[in-house]
């Protein structure tokens, strides 16, 4: 039996979030300055990396101008727990503040990972591997269907369907996506091939900087390899023995072998005698 998927469901959630926003708190919300040490990282956050570069430039804007935009918390039993906000939580702690503006909403396990998902998903912060994790999250979460999702996140079917083929790939293709040695745009057409081939490949990108449209000519190579051609002999095997005796009655020596015939001369003469016979 399929779950309510669209009840308080994700549509719900993205109208819910968009009001915590915009009103800062619900009737059943409040907004409060919470201690940096009582909050905890939501552990269902699906963005494992972090630019050092962009929390630097964050904590910079938010010590020049304060936190323009709250964070969004869940009350526990030993303080707090971040259901969004982990790049501002992040930036704060690098500014060396103490306490930090939040939107504190009631909220279950289900609807907190629900919520870091969208949230990453709607501000473009996941790389696509972490994308592809939230998307397949998303729709074990609600049993929905793709083209369901595209309406619901605004995305294309096409883009949801693409991005989750990048769970197909070996563990060492995914890593080398996240550290960014090779493209998006690589990753999806490295998908279907084995465990060696992609890593053969991946490193043919890395070490010779292979575009995309080149990998999809070596790969198309793999699979189509050239047929290898039999080459002839440039000169069959002959039977010399008529030519042979027609020396013999010159008095001129020959050794012959099945594509080659040597003359062989004693004296000057001999080679004289020979030329004049080839001249009459």
């Amino acid at each position: 039996m399929k779950s309510q998927k669209l009840g308080r469901g994700l549509d719900a959630l993205l109208g819910e979030m968009d009001e915590a926003y915009e009103n800062e708190g619900s009737q059943n919300d409040k907004i409060l300055e919470i201690s940096l040490k009582e909050i905890r990282p939501n552990p269902f956050q699906p963005r494992k990396t972090f630019t050092e570069e962009s929390l630097q430039e964050l904590s910079e804007s938010i010590k020049n101008d304060g936190l323009l935009q709250p964070i969004v918390v869940t009350e526990d039993i030993d303080g707090y727990v971040l259901v969004a906000g982990e790049r501002r939580l992040r930036a704060s702690k690098l500014a060396k503040l103490k306490d930090i503006k939040a939107i504190v909403i009631y909220s279950d396990e289900q609807k907190m990972r629900q919520f870091a998902l969208i949230e990453n998903i709607q501000r473009e912060e996941l790389n696509a591997v972490e994308l592809a994790q939230a998307y397949s999250e998303l729709l074990k979460l609600h049993d929905m269907t793709h083209e369901e999702l595209s309406v619901m996140i605004h995305k294309s079917r096409t883009h949801i369907t693409n991005t989750l083929r990048l769970l197909q790939l070996s563990a060492k293709t995914q890593k080398a996506l996240l550290e960014k040695k090779i493209s998006a745009g690589h990753a999806k057409v490295l998908v279907g091939l084995d465990d060696k081939q992609q890593q053969l490949i991946v490193n043919s990108i890395i070490g010779q900087k292979l575009s995309v449209r080149e990998v999809e000519v070596m790969i198309k190579s793999m699979k189509n390899p050239s047929p290898i051609k039999k080459t002839k002999p440039l000169v069959s095997s002959y039977n010399f023995d008529n030519f042979k005796q027609k020396f013999d009655k010159l008095g001129v020596s020959i050794k012959t072998s099945k594509n080659r015939v040597t003359l062989e001369f004693d004296s000057q003469e001999k080679i004289e005698d020979f030329l004049s016979h080839l001249a009459d």
